[in-house]
């Protein structure tokens, strides 16, 4: 992550908690504020989390382009910040959002609805007759 701005302008006292990975990210989950529907997963850095916190506009990091990203500024899918918490572990975020449109790149509104592995305890996700995974079931 050589282009990240050094340092800094997250507040020292949320930095110092913070448990990053080896190249200095956090797991980021957005989390739709009024449903609980999980809407997808990013990468923030202690800047990225400072302008989420400081703009009320979800900031991510880029892992592919080395770059940071704000939801919705290519896409208009914008995610509006109604709160941020740290986990106990303070190694992920949890960013509660109002989303505008689809969360997902692919277009759908969480990342995490095309590829069900499990629907319900002690069902698996699989076509008995087929043996083929179902999907969005």
């Amino acid at each position: 992550m050589t282009s990240t701005p050094s340092p800094s302008s997250l507040d020292p006292e949320i930095a110092a908690r913070l448990k990053r990975s080896a190249d200095g990210l956090v797991p980021a989950i957005a989390q739709q504020y009024d449903t609980g529907e999980v809407l997808m997963l990013g990468w923030m850095d202690d800047e990225a989390l400072h302008r989420t916190l400081t703009t009320g506009r979800c900031t991510y990091w880029s892992r592919s382009r080395q770059e940071y990203w704000v939801k919705g500024d290519t896409s208009g899918h914008f995610q509006h910040v109604k709160s941020v918490a740290l986990d106990c572990d303070a190694d992920t975020v949890l960013v509660r959002v109002d989303q505008v449109g689809a969360a997902c790149h692919t277009g759908a509104r969480t990342c995490f609805d095309a590829d069900v592995l499990l629907k319900d305890p002690g069902h698996r996700s699989e076509d008995a007759d087929s043996g083929v995974p179902a999907r969005n079931q």
